[in-house]
């Protein structure tokens, strides 16, 4: 069995060595390291290169947003976002600096431990409806926001016409079966219920989203939700 390698950052100790007593107690996971803060967990990822890195955001010396940044940019370590609240503002700012999905932290133990392995498998979290809320306000309050909300208007009746670049050079870049495949990833769905409404092998479903993931540059499916919705090609 592969063990999967993790490092627990947050600045509250009891929140932290519960995470890490689940984690350390559960076959096929080990707790590679600890932090307490934000240039703790840099240095963490850093030295005991993880698989995943449970990360706080709201931590002293150095917040999880910046944390995130510069392990994401600096190593192949993925952040497992940990937040209180499901519409923290600073989650936004987190999965711009690379994150690959947050999670709250009353999540149950077996729903951490599932969210470990998806992140740690290259996927996102982009199944529970709170995080497609989450990647929708991303979409209406990131950088490129102003052309995705003109773009998200142009596809519904009766709300304007104007085309959207962003969308013509993705819709360009993609065949139309890569398109649908990325309009169901942008609604959340895995591989397995894309194969079933597309009635196609799974196997093939991971094949188009390995596909978009390269055209796109993308990092994980996080990234092409942000990138369907900034485009306009999924409106809000």
């Amino acid at each position: 069995m592969v063990t999967l390698r993790v490092v627990v950052a947050d600045d509250q100790a009891l929140v932290r060595v519960g995470f890490c007593g689940i984690i350390a107690a559960t076959p096929g996971f080990s707790v590679v390291g600890e932090a307490g803060n934000g240039v703790e967990a840099v240095e963490a990822a850093q030295r005991a290169k993880p698989d995943v890195i449970l990360m706080d955001v709201r931590m002293p010396v150095m917040d999880g947003i910046e944390a995130t940044r510069r392990i994401t940019e600096s190593t192949d370590v993925r952040a497992l976002i940990l937040t209180t609240f499901d519409l923290d503002e600073y989650v936004f700012a987190a999965l711009r600096a690379g994150a690959s999905g947050f999670l709250l932290k009353d999540t149950l133990p077996a729903d951490l431990l599932t969210a470990i392995r998806v992140v740690a498998a290259g996927d996102a979290l982009l199944a529970p409806s709170v995080t497609r809320r989450l990647i929708g306000e991303f979409a209406r309050t990131g950088p490129a926001a102003g052309a995705a909300g003109a773009a998200a208007g142009a596809l519904q009746p009766g709300v304007g016409s104007q085309p959207s670049p962003a969308r013509d050079r993705l819709q360009r870049a993609l065949t139309d079966r890569e398109l649908e495949v990325l309009k169901m990833v942008a609604r959340g769905l895995s591989n397995a219920e894309i194969a079933e409404e597309l009635t196609i092998s799974p196997a093939t479903a991971k094949t188009h989203v390995a596909h978009l993931l390269t055209k796109l540059d993308a990092r994980d499916r996080i990234q092409l939700v942000i990138i369907a919705y900034q485009s306009g090609l999924v409106g809000c």
